[in-house]
């Protein structure tokens, strides 16, 4: 007989709402059976839409905790996922926490080791990993297409895309602004797909210079210039420790038109590769010849015409952490790996708070 997985959700917003509680109701081995929020009357919606039946609601995570359930989405404000997720997995619970894993990087270590410690499952919600261009340009590093890779760009740019709901605004409850809403993206694509983790040297520049201007054509509506405290934009050179370098850039405010969702750019000694909004480019030389190959990926392949299902990155998020509880598999985002990442994203504050480059 087939177990099915008790999930909890806590934090019943939009991600909860547009990412993961759609992926669980198409899981047949996982119910959403607890659901938690500062405000009752959300917990309550959710519940409503997706719970099953019996489903509780709670306004305390610690109760949602007791209530039998077998993992939980920590879907919070950034400041609040390290104390959620430690309790949790003290507590017995396999924990999918939405990104960035903590506001710091001593935080996101208590999360690691206590995962460690109680062997129970943490991932972190890095969901452009299963975006299809991404799982093609990755299995092309795995099978060496592109030699040894010595050069990178990281990169996530809005021309003018600030999210004015929520804490994301909020320098307290968040810790950080495009660089750790967008950029963190970016950054977990590009060293994953280089396989690459042991970071040298950091040096970062963050601004808050275009949060000056509330009316300027924002496409999620103006804000007040008091609310925002975090950066707008933020961008870094790293240095890896076997001598490859990666450009980091990060805006929700940009006076570009070259806006760019979550992305990498990979330069290596046999050929590089270039995403562009789902699509991806190869290049390099053969039998003497420049060539350029153009793929994409956008139309989901074969599936519509064969009858599979086309599942979103944020679908195969969800169906990789469930299944990797009940198989007792490894998830594809290691919290090893996302606290490498936290690390990186410390190092660009301190350097750009510092005016001096940081030595990892």
């Amino acid at each position: 007989m087939t177990k099915t997985l008790r999930a909890g959700i806590i934090g019943c917003g939009g991600i909860a709402f547009g990412k993961y509680l759609p992926a669980l109701s198409k899981i047949k081995e996982a119910a959403v059976t607890a659901f938690c929020n500062t405000s009752l009357e959300k917990a309550e919606a959710a519940r409503e839409r997706f719970g099953a039946p019996g489903a509780e609601v709670f306004s305390d995570y610690r109760a949602l905790l007791e209530s039998g359930v077998d993992a939980v989405f920590v879907l919070t404000p950034n400041k609040s996922h390290a104390r959620i997720t430690v309790d949790a997995l003290n507590a017995g619970k396999h924990v999918l926490c939405e990104k960035p894993m903590a506001a710091s990087y001593e935080e996101a270590l208590l999360m690691h080791e206590t995962a460690e410690k109680t062997g129970k499952t943490l991932a972190i919600g890095y969901q452009n990993r299963f975006r299809p261009d991404s799982l093609y340009l990755k299995e092309l590093c795995l099978r060496g297409d592109l030699g040894e890779i010595y050069m990178a760009k990281a990169r996530c740019l809005r021309r003018r895309g600030a999210p004015t709901w929520g804490a994301f605004l909020d320098k307290g409850r968040q810790g950080g602004g495009a660089l750790l809403d967008i950029g963190v993206h970016a950054l977990d694509l590009t060293l994953w797909l280089m396989g690459d983790y042991d970071v040298k040297s950091v040096r970062g520049a963050a601004y808050n210079k275009l949060a000056a201007d509330p009316g300027c054509a924002n496409r999620f509506g103006p804000w007040e210039r008091e609310s925002f405290t975090v950066e707008d934009s933020a961008f870094a050179f790293i240095t890896m420790k076997s001598g490859a370098t990666i450009f980091l850039e990060a805006s929700w405010l940009l006076n570009t038109t070259d806006e760019r969702d979550p992305e990498a750019s990979l330069f290596g000694t046999k050929a590089g590769a270039e995403m562009n909004n789902g699509k991806l480019s190869i290049n390099g030389a053969d039998a003497g010849k420049l060539y350029v190959k153009n793929i994409d990926l956008t139309s989901g392949g074969g599936a519509f015409y064969d009858g599979r299902e086309i599942k979103t990155p944020g679908e195969l998020e969800t169906e990789n952490f469930i299944y990797s509880i009940l198989n007792g598999t490894d998830p594809v985002v290691s919290s090893k790996q996302a606290l490498a990442v936290t690390r990186v994203l410390e190092a660009v504050y301190q350097s750009a708070s510092e005016g001096r480059e940081i030595l990892l």
